[in-house]
């Protein structure tokens, strides 16, 4: 069975990127789905194309895509592919959608991608092999301090609506903090520049990927409870430069 590098994931990748620009503020059609999520022909599009990219370098591997769902379940070697994450940023015209593409080998996460097709760059990352921004090495930040630390709140209304409590203690915590959404904070955190991220409501396509590009840079991301994000995880993630920060954060949303 042949196995993927990181130059297979990047060049699917930059094909993605391109595909998108094609659609990014431009006339999209726009659906929405049962839970009222918007879906555009933008998706569809990228989605389309990187499956047949992977099927065709790749015959013997199984994908999960958001848009088109599984194939291949039974296989060792899984993609899993966001094709737009951040569909609402898309379509109101906002740069920091993103692409998400992650490689899985029984379940664990290998090698991630994230990539910014509007801003033109592309985060990747490999089980031992470490991580780049558009081909040059990153790694996380050393911040060991949360009181110190560029903390991201992603999914505000969300999780203020579900955990008041852990909103207003993240609101308190750490010395800079944005609310945000989607991929970029936590490539902002691979890349040294934002230390941790708390996220919620995600889906094994918006984490796995992610994860597999955080843990290569240096950082680590886990579910709430501390555990390691697989298929099954419940969608609340914590990320985080330093295994210290990791703990702070841990604590605080178990309070």
């Amino acid at each position: 069975m042949t196995s993927p590098n990181l130059i297979d994931a990047i060049a699917i990748a930059e094909t993605a990127a391109i595909e998108a620009r094609k659609y990014f503020r431009g006339q999209l059609g726009i659906e929405f789905k049962a839970d009222e999520s918007p879906v555009t022909h933008a998706d569809k599009a990228v989605e389309a194309v990187v499956r047949d990219m992977i099927s065709a370098q790749f015959p013997d591997h199984g994908i999960f895509g958001e848009e088109h769902g599984m194939e291949g379940a039974e296989r060792a070697q899984m993609w899993i592919v966001d094709p737009i994450d951040g569909t609402r940023s898309f379509l109101s015209g906002h740069p920091l959608f993103g692409f998400l593409l992650g490689h899985l080998i029984d379940g664990t996460p290998t090698m991630g991608v994230v990539g910014m097709p509007a801003m033109h760059e592309i985060f990747a990352g490999a089980k031992g092999q470490g991580a780049t921004l558009n081909g040059a090495p990153i790694h996380v930040s050393k911040q060991t301090e949360l009181g110190q630390a560029i903390l991201f709140i992603n999914e505000g209304e969300k999780l203020y609506a579900q955990h008041p409590e852990v909103f207003n203690r993240l609101t308190k915590a750490g010395q800079t903090r944005r609310m945000a959404y989607d991929c970029y904070p936590h490539a902002l955190v691979a890349a040294g520049h934002v230390d941790c991220v708390v996220d919620f409501d995600l889906q094994p396509y918006d984490y796995l990927p992610v994860s597999a590009l955080v843990e290569a840079a240096g950082g680590i991301m886990t579910d709430w409870s501390g555990n390691a994000l697989n298929m099954q995880s419940d969608g609340r993630t914590i990320t985080a430069a330093t295994p210290e920060l990791h703990a702070q954060l841990l604590e605080l949303v178990n309070v």
